[in-house]
């Protein structure tokens, strides 16, 4: 079983408390047994168990008595007796086969005896992660209350059986030295983002996205478009394929529906189609058409339009022709860049603004425009940066887990 103790837990609402709250749903999801060890919080989750520890909380009346009581003279006998209730606590918890990953209490002195009791598990043999944000004898503001020797100094050496992480390497950095211990036996796992949640993803966008496994696509593009032969849609489907030569996984989204005044359109959808599978490109280009729910059409409304712009890398808007290309401005309100076809509609209302191509040329030759203009963009580039390395998801399954085995 894993036990992640904190002073305070989820829903309480802070940045320690954020990691707890992703990190046990996650493991929760991924099969383990999880409970949330806490002073302050609540049950969270209703796959996640839930301790209530009052004294485990740097507010409880018995701690901030202790914390005085070592202020005017030391450890004595209410920091002793608390710092054995918590052990006994912890030890009836938390079984000697489990794991404890503890969230600051090993270097930040907000209670000192819980900081004792930890230590008295990890000396008996429990296995524990210090999970370290904050440093007490590292931090101009806390060190005028630290003096040294017992219990302050546990909080500047290494304890045994004890894994120690850090939200940074700056961090690792800082510790290495706290603890004087090589960088390499500390582990750096930062905290993450969830961008479903950021991007105020509806459940119906996360079901399509997850289905179409968008989260993995680098780049992604958007057509925002109905499926008639003007949009020249089988352009942006060979630029795709010509962009694998340069990005890992570009992936290309296509709105609308077959245009309803010419049933001609059902045909050039089957065409499209055709040439998606002629190229090796059934994980690379979606028409959202096809992918509603019990087998109807989806037909894309405002909202989900307005939630896939927020997903999409950048606007591919390749037509013959256009009255104005309302796309355009749509993708410079939110930030896209634009790859368009050189066409007079596109050139007045973007300016010189947007990456232009001649959508009847050479799809290799726009592909490599469109390299170049995205690999050039720091906003592309951190978004990329941010989605491979920096997902709650990410970080769970190829560090915390490899962690905790």
């Amino acid at each position: 079983m894993i036990h992640i103790l904190h002073y305070a837990g989820p829903p309480v609402i802070g940045g320690v408390e954020i990691t707890i709250a992703y990190h046990a749903r996650l493991l929760a999801r991924r099969g383990y047994q999880v409970q949330v060890i806490a002073g302050r919080g609540g049950k969270f989750d209703p796959r996640v168990d839930f301790l209530a520890l009052p004294e485990a909380d740097s507010r409880h009346a018995e701690v901030l008595a202790v914390s005085q009581e070592l202020t005017d003279h030391g450890p004595g006998p209410r920091f002793e007796a608390l710092r054995a209730r918590l052990r006994s606590a912890l030890q009836k918890a938390v079984a000697p086969e489990d794991t404890l990953i503890v969230h600051n209490a090993l270097t930040l002195h907000k209670n000192l005896a819980l900081t004792a009791a930890l230590h008295d598990l990890a000396t008996e043999g429990r296995r524990l992660i210090g999970w370290c944000h904050d440093f007490a004898w590292l931090d101009a503001l806390y060190i005028p209350v630290l003096r040294p020797g017992f219990p302050w100094d546990l909080l500047r050496t290494p304890w045994p059986n004890t894994r120690y992480v850090t939200v940074s390497e700056h961090r690792r950095q800082q510790l290495a030295r706290l603890l004087d211990l090589s960088p390499e036996a500390i582990e750096v796992i930062p905290p993450g983002v969830a961008p479903e949640q950021l991007l105020r993803l509806s459940p119906h966008a996360q079901r399509l996205v997850d289905a179409l496994d968008l989260w993995e696509a680098d780049p992604l593009f958007l057509l925002p478009a109905r499926i008639t032969r003007r949009k020249n849609i089988q352009m942006a489907i060979r630029i795709i394929a010509a962009l694998k030569d340069h990005f890992p996984n570009p992936v290309l989204v296509v709105t609308g529906p077959p245009g309803p005044h010419n049933p001609s359109n059902v045909a050039y959808l089957e065409q499209l189609q055709a040439l998606r599978r002629d190229l090796g490109l059934t994980r690379q280009v979606h028409f959202l058409y096809e992918h509603g729910e019990d087998g109807e059409p989806l037909l894309v409304d405002d909202t989900l339009l307005a939630e896939f712009y927020a997903l999409a890398d950048a606007l591919l808007f390749p037509s013959l022709r256009e009255g104005f290309g309302i796309p355009v401005l749509e993708a410079g309100l939110l930030r896209l860049p634009v790859f368009a076809a050189d066409i007079p509609p596109v050139r007045e209302s973007a300016g010189d603004n947007a990456t232009l191509f001649d959508p009847q040329g050479d799809p290799q030759e726009a592909a490599a425009r469109i390299a170049e203009r995205l690999k050039d963009d720091p906003t592309y580039r951190l978004r990329r940066r941010v989605l491979s390395r920096y997902t709650w998801d990410a970080i769970v399954d190829e560090q915390l887990i490899p962690l905790l085995a």
